[in-house]
C-alpha cells in the first residue's frame, strides 16, 4: 500500500490490484495549487472548499460523503461520525476507516475534539492514523497526542497544518512535533506498508506534500 499526501488533508491511497482512494480534495481558493487527482473513491469528511472540492478528481469517482458502510472493489469503507456536539457551534465531521486486506488506514478529517472511548473502541485496529494537528477549526498539538494515545497505530502522519501559501491559519508541524517528543523528523515521500511488516512502536512519519498537477 502507498499512502501519498497532497497537501492539508488530502491524500491518495494506493494498494496494487485495488481501487484507489483520495480524501478530502481541496480547491485552489484555501491558496494551495491546483490539483488533478485520478481515483477510484472520493471521501469528504465535510463540505467545506478545503475538503470537498471532487472535481479536482478526474473521470466519475464513486464520492462518499456521509456515515456508514461501504464496499468497493473488495475494499472496505467505514463512516464515522464524528462531530463535536457539545461545541457551541456543532460542525459536521465524517472520519473514515479503509480496510485493503490486513491493513487500515484512518482519516480523521476536521475532528475537533478527542473522542470518548467507546467510539475509539468501535474503530477497532488502526495500522496508520492521519490526524489534523493545526488548529483552526480542528485538533490542536497536545489534542492530536491525546487522541493517538487512545487509537494506539503503529503509524502517525500529521496533516491539516501550515504549509507555505495556504490561507488558512495554521499552526506548524514543529509543535505537533515538540508535544509528541520526536526529535529526530523522519520525511517520505510516500509510506508504503505492507502486512506483517508493522513497527512495534508507533512512529511519525512527515510526508513531503506533492502541490500542484499529478
Amino acid at each position: 500500500m502507498d499512502i501519498t499526501w497532497y497537501g492539508h488533508s488530502c491524500f491518495r491511497i494506493i494498494e496494487r490490484g485495488q481501487i484507489s482512494v483520495v480524501t478530502d480534495p481541496y480547491s485552489d481558493a484555501i491558496g494551495l495549487p491546483e490539483m488533478k487527482l485520478k481515483a477510484d473513491v472520493v471521501t469528504i469528511s465535510h463540505a467545506e472548499p478545503g475538503h470537498n472540492f471532487v472535481e479536482a478528481v478526474k473521470g466519475e469517482p464513486h464520492v462518499i460523503q456521509g456515515p456508514g458502510e461501504y464496499e468497493v472493489g473488495g475494499v472496505f469503507i467505514s463512516g464515522f461520525a464524528m462531530h463535536d456536539v457539545e461545541a457551541a457551534a456543532p460542525r459536521w465531521n465524517v472520519s473514515y476507516l479503509f480496510q485493503y486486506g490486513d491493513l487500515t488506514v484512518l482519516h480523521l478529517g476536521d475532528l475537533s475534539h478527542v473522542p470518548d472511548q467507546s467510539t475509539i473502541e468501535a474503530l477497532g485496529e488502526v495500522n496508520v492514523v492521519l490526524v489534523p494537528i493545526g488548529g483552526g477549526n480542528a485538533l490542536r498539538a497536545a489534542q492530536a497526542a491525546d487522541v493517538i494515545a487512545l487509537i494506539e497505530p503503529h503509524y502517525i502522519i500529521p496533516m491539516h497544518y501550515d504549509l507555505p501559501g495556504i490561507k488558512i491559519e495554521l499552526d506548524p508541524v514543529d509543535k505537533f512535533l515538540k508535544v509528541m517528543g520526536v526529535s529526530k523528523v523522519q520525511e517520505e515521500d510516500t509510506l508504503k506498508l505492507a502486512s506483517g511488516m508493522l513497527p512495534e512502536q508507533p512512529q511519525v512519519i512527515i510526508l513531503r506534500p506533492k502541490l500542484g498537477v499529478e
